[in-house]
């Protein structure tokens, strides 16, 4: 019998259930670090300072390989270096992960552009970008309320910044729900049903897959979905 390989997991809290449930079941042994999902709010070189720092925490002699739970995520990987093999799926960010390959994502994205996608890890991880000075808005200074900008820069101004730059959700008219089938959450998808109503967007329901996450875990490394980056 071949000995089951040891891998270190670096991944984004939203895929914390997804990502338990392959970890339960895969052949290999899978160490697992979570991230915070409000490394997607601060910009892409504080992200990725971030992720190096896990990376370097890494025991290098522990592990055969380290696994990033993520995709590209706002350029948030690009530049990483390990001493070790560092795997990466070809992906453009977690919904891809969440619907099991980048051609579903497309396809779908290609029919449903103004969609915006929630799931489990989504809704329970969910953090607001404008609560922190180091996202990026906080570092635009376009974090505020329109009554303090009303106090800093008079009410024309106030209604004129509000109207540019304080609605990032302007380019989106629909909640798309990707149920990966794992555990029973009829109150979050009633959740973002009730949203989409509140905004008057429509609703969309889609099943997600783990199979992408689960090929990662088992070290099923195809080229066309996963980039194996060699020690540094």
């Amino acid at each position: 019998m071949i000995a089951p390989k040891r891998y270190k997991l670096i991944a984004c809290e939203i895929l914390s259930r997804e990502i338990y449930h392959c970890a339960a079941q895969c052949k290999h042994i899978v160490d697992i670090t979570f991230l915070s999902k409000g490394l997607h709010d601060i910009g892409s070189d504080n992200m990725s300072n971030r992720l190096q720092n896990a990376l370097n925490e890494v025991d290098v002699d522990k592990y055969d390989a380290i696994l990033l739970g993520y995709g590209l995520c706002n350029n948030g990987i690009i530049g990483l270096k390990a001493s070790l093999p560092m795997v990466v799926p070809r992906a453009h960010d977690c919904i891809t992960l969440l619907m099991g390959s980048k051609e579903r994502y497309k396809a779908y994205h290609a029919q449903h552009a103004s969609a915006y996608y929630k799931s489990t890890g989504w809704i329970e991880r969910d953090t607001n970008p404008n609560d922190t000075d180091q996202s990026v808005t906080g570092q635009l200074g376009i974090n505020k309320t329109y009554l303090e900008y009303v106090e800093q820069y008079g009410e024309d101004n106030a209604k004129f910044l509000m109207d540019t730059m304080g609605n990032w959700l302007k380019n989106y008219s629909q909640y798309t729900y990707i149920d990966t089938n794992i555990g029973d959450f009829k109150h979050y998808k009633e959740q973002v049903k009730q949203e989409a109503d509140e905004k008057h967007w429509q609703y969309d329901e889609v099943s997600g897959s783990t199979i992408l996450l689960m090929k990662l875990l088992n070290g099923e490394w195809d080229d066309n979905e996963f980039l194996v980056v060699p020690p540094w």
